[in-house]
C-alpha cells in the first residue's frame, strides 16, 4: 500500500517549483530597484539645500514652541504654589499665568529677532546717549 501519487502530481510540482523560481527572481529584481532608487534618493538629499533650510526651520519652529510654552508652565506652576502657600486661590495662578503668558510671548519675539534682546537694547541705548 504504498501511495505513489497521481500522474499528474509530478507536473504540479514541476509548476509550482516554476512558479517559486520566477517568484524569486522577480523579488530579487525588485529589490535591486528598490536599492537603487532608496540610493539615488540620498544622493539627492544629500546634494538638496532646501532640505537643510527645512531641517534649520524646524529646529526655530521648536525652539519657539518650547519657549513659549515654557513661560505659561512655569507661570502657572508658580501661580499654584503662591495660591497653595499663601491660600489666596484662584488670583496668583490667574496673575501669574498671564505674566507667564506674556514672558512666552516675549521669548518668542525674542527668538524671531523682532524684539532686541536686553543686552543689545542696553548697548544701542547707550550709544544714543552719546550722540
Amino acid at each position: 500500500m504504498s501511495d505513489t501519487g497521481s500522474p499528474g502530481d509530478g507536473e504540479k510540482i514541476r509548476r509550482m517549483a516554476e512558479d517559486e523560481a520566477a517568484l524569486s527572481e522577480r523579488l530579487r529584481a525588485l529589490s535591486q530597484k528598490l536599492d537603487k532608487a532608496h540610493g539615488e534618493a540620498r544622493r539627492a538629499e544629500a546634494d538638496d539645500p532646501s532640505a537643510r533650510v527645512n531641517a534649520q526651520g524646524m529646529s526655530v519652529a521648536l525652539r519657539v514652541v518650547s519657549e513659549f510654552v515654557s513661560g505659561v508652565i512655569v507661570g502657572a506652576g508658580l501661580g499654584w504654589l503662591f495660591d497653595y502657600w499663601l491660600g489666596t486661590s484662584p488670583w496668583g495662578m490667574i496673575i501669574l499665568l498671564l505674566l507667564g503668558f506674556v514672558a512666552g510671548v516675549l521669548n518668542v519675539l525674542r527668538s524671531v529677532g523682532k524684539v532686541a534682546q536686553p543686552e543689545a537694547r542696553q548697548v544701542s541705548s547707550k550709544g544714543k546717549r552719546a550722540k
